[in-house]
């Protein structure tokens, strides 16, 4: 790894060339190494049925389970929620989905009132918390839109890779948000006033000033500076850094870093600024310090499983490529060439921490998703689904098993009802998932759907 200018990007832009081989797939990792792997409401952002009704009454535990503020205790004094209740659903139960209305990232912001998702088609919804808990439309957005680029005969799509907010500094919001080659810089902000021209007086002074008048309240979204021409391949990862001031782009061979105001331009991590990790399509995790090298050609530290050569196979290199930190998905080995035959192996899957550090969540297919317990080291599998789902209905849970196989497994709650490996819809999947900063509320992305999960 080479510390160089990039001639072809602007002064002062850093950026570290990475080793070919590990081409396929650079991502940038939280400090869990969590992650490698929204004009017109065109987004189709529409309350079901369910939804409606949970607009009407705030998710409640069952008489079983008092809720932690009974007993005066927060949710991470009481300890990581065992059981948890569908909350509400956003989208539509349609069976035919456009591409375009497709999730393709969400992420809260740091202080879990906002929560934003970019989809296939360019466009940014941001959703806000109201007084019950539930989530509202707050302001809709298109973000990028289709380019082309001539001199390399290049179609650049307008699918939202990742978006990152930034720490709030005065009454508006800022986000970052990317597309393959470009990173945008948003300002969302509220309006209720609007400057009234002055009115005409013939007997009155010359110095007439304009004034603001009351006006009904209007959300903005207003770009302020767009950060591009610095990537030869597809941005797959974004990451502001603690000093709020900068911030990480990734590729599969390059990570820059930019400045938010003036760019000199992958994971930093959450409060140490000289610390950052990125990881390789060869399954392993650099830990890089700022402090120890100006020239981060060395890595402080790197994470990797040992191969093991018995289970080597024709598809070992794509499966090691690391897009989470679990083994979720060891019951599709036996299916690796179905998988392989309609590119689902290339599906990248990721994950997320609870704000307490205790709980990883991911997803899975047949709209499956996964928790994980470090400190019990228990692992639970739910499914997010609208069938016969009402607020507060608690989720049982699943347990996928390979064929001819009916054993079950106990989990908090119950026995786990098991699924067949075999049976398992592949175009039914939760890639993209966020876990609220303070609180157990989880939100899932399944195809147009936005899944609200609330522990109890």
């Amino acid at each position: 790894m080479k510390l160089m200018e990039d001639s072809s990007s602007v002064k002062n832009d850093v950026s570290m060339d990475i080793n070919s081989s590990d081409k396929n797939n650079l991502r940038a990792s939280t400090s869990s190494v969590s992650n490698s792997l929204g004009n017109d409401l065109k987004y189709r952002i529409a309350d079901s049925s369910s939804d409606s009704s949970s607009r009407r009454q705030q998710p409640v535990l069952p008489a079983s389970q008092p809720a932690d503020s009974a007993n005066g205790t927060s949710p991470t004094e009481a300890g990581p929620p065992q059981r948890w209740l569908f909350s509400q659903v956003k989208g539509t139960a349609w069976e035919e989905v456009s591409e375009q209305d497709i999730i393709s990232c969400v992420e809260f912001n740091h202080t879990g009132q906002l929560l934003a998702t970019g989809d296939k088609g360019g466009r940014i919804v941001v959703f806000q918390r109201a007084s019950n808990g539930l989530y509202n439309v707050y302001s809709t957005f298109t973000s990028h839109e289709p380019e082309f680029d001539y001199l390399k005969s290049l179609e650049i799509e307008e699918k939202i890779n990742k978006i990152r907010w930034l720490p709030r500094q005065n009454a508006a919001h800022c986000l970052l948000s990317t597309n393959d080659k470009t990173v945008k810089l948003w300002r969302v902000s509220e309006k209720d006033r609007v400057m009234e021209p002055p009115e005409a007086d013939p007997e009155g002074p010359e110095l007439r000033l304009p004034r603001y008048a009351p006006a009904e309240l209007v959300v903005e979204a207003a770009p302020r500076r767009v950060f591009a021409n610095a990537h030869t391949y597809h941005i797959n990862a974004i990451s502001v850094n603690s000093d709020q001031e900068t911030f990480l782009s990734a590729d599969d061979l390059r990570v820059n870093l930019w400045h938010l105001q003036v760019i000199t331009a992958a994971e930093f991590h959450p409060s140490h600024c000289h610390l950052f990790v990125y990881s390789s399509s060869k399954g392993s995790v650099r830990l890089c310090d700022m402090r120890q090298r100006a020239l981060c050609d060395q890595h402080a530290a790197i994470y990797e499983e040992a191969d093991d050569p018995a289970n080597r196979s024709f598809f070992s290199e794509i499966i090691s490529s690391i897009s989470d930190v679990y083994p979720v998905h060891e019951h599709f080995r036996r299916n690796l060439c179905a998988l392989y035959e309609n590119d689902c192996i290339f599906d990248k899957f990721e994950c997320c921490w609870s704000g307490d550090d205790k709980l990883v969540f991911t997803g899975s297919y047949n709209n499956l998703w996964r928790v994980f317990n470090r400190q019990q080291g228990s692992e639970l599998t739910l499914e997010a689904s609208r069938d016969g789902m009402s607020p507060g209905t608690e989720l049982r849970p699943r347990r996928v098993v390979q064929s001819g196989s009916k054993a079950p497994q106990q989990n908090p709650g119950g026995l786990a009802e098991p699924v067949s490996a075999d049976s398992l819809d592949l175009q039914k999947k939760i890639l993209h998932l966020a876990c609220h900063p303070g609180d157990s509320c989880l939100a899932l992305a399944a195809t147009n759907n936005l899944y609200m999960i609330a522990g109890a």
